[in-house]
């Protein structure tokens, strides 16, 4: 099994429907514009994830099997699974769980996490993420807002999921403490940008404001 083979993405997404997707971005974009954002968001991290070479798991809500995903003519090379109900630290927790099971035909060495927010976390930055992990028990890359837009390792601890607040500026620095709890080594890269707000809107590659 090569490098590549032995490297899973879990790209947590949900279906970007109109009003209910990037809604705290409707003061700035409007509700049709917040929906279009978040689609091309969702599109432009499933592209830079499938140019790493790596195995690409889709971990969706709604589940895989409702239609609307059928309109955004997903890459035929994703690996689809549904997201469990909880937090999304049990999702989190569940779905490396089942990526790194040793199983004939699915026998991951690494997983990196990943969500839809950060259009700056490109292929490059992926795989030097998986890279980090030849010598460091886990790696990631912080958000500009506390949180984390990757986070990698090579084997999964409930302890880095659960009781913690998520969605709040403490998440990236409490995982880092339960890391080191673990005593497990962790390369921490540079932070990068969720677009989440209005004023995140200034990180957003050139052009993507066009139309808006």
């Amino acid at each position: 099994m090569n490098q590549n083979q032995q490297t899973c993405i879990i790209l947590f997404a949900k279906f970007p429907a109109q009003g209910m997707a990037k809604t705290r971005l409707q003061p700035a974009l409007g509700i049709e514009g917040a929906a279009q954002m978040a689609r091309r968001l969702l599109l432009h991290s499933i592209e830079q994830a499938v140019a790493t070479g790596f195995t690409i798991e889709l971990c969706v809500s709604p589940a895989p099997t409702d239609p609307c995903w059928q309109a955004l003519g997903l890459p035929e090379s994703l690996h689809w699974s549904a997201q469990v109900d909880g937090d999304l630290g049990l999702r989190m927790l569940t779905a490396s769980q089942h990526a790194l099971q040793p199983i004939e035909l699915k026998n991951f060495k690494k997983v990196l996490l990943i969500g839809t927010d950060c259009p700056s976390l490109t292929a490059t930055r992926m795989r030097q993420a998986a890279q980090q992990l030849e010598a460091q028990d886990s790696v990631m890359i912080p958000a500009f807002d506390g949180g984390y837009v990757l986070f990698g390792f090579k084997q999964v601890a409930a302890h880095l999921f659960s009781n913690i607040e998520w969605s709040t500026a403490s998440v990236a620095k409490v995982t880092q403490q339960r890391l080191a709890e673990l005593s497990w080594s962790v390369a921490l890269l540079a932070p990068l940008p969720d677009i989440d707000e209005p004023e995140d809107l200034q990180y957003l590659p050139n052009g993507w404001l066009d139309g808006y």
